[in-house]
């Protein structure tokens, strides 16, 4: 009996390791994309004339503040799966 109730204890401590280590991973590819977002947003914006310019300046500023926050919850997310 003591075994049946350690191996599922192993088994459920395990199996959050791996759920917080799928979240850190599904966070960093949040971040990497919100940064390609902006990168394609600053780029319409030196291409496009003023008007619309300053419309795509304020979409990578968004972005950035997007990937900045998904950065910190892969952050955080990787550390809570170490500890």
């Amino acid at each position: 009996m003591k075994k049946l109730v350690s191996t599922l204890a192993l088994v459920m401590m395990s199996s959050l390791a791996f759920a917080q280590a799928g979240t850190a991973v599904k966070e960093a590819g949040k971040a990497t994309a919100e940064t390609a977002k902006r990168g394609v947003e600053e780029t319409k914006s030196v291409v496009t004339d003023e008007p619309k310019s300053s419309v795509h300046d304020a979409k990578a500023d968004v972005h950035k503040a997007k990937a900045k926050r998904h950065g910190k919850k892969a952050k955080a997310a990787a550390k809570e799966a170490v500890n």
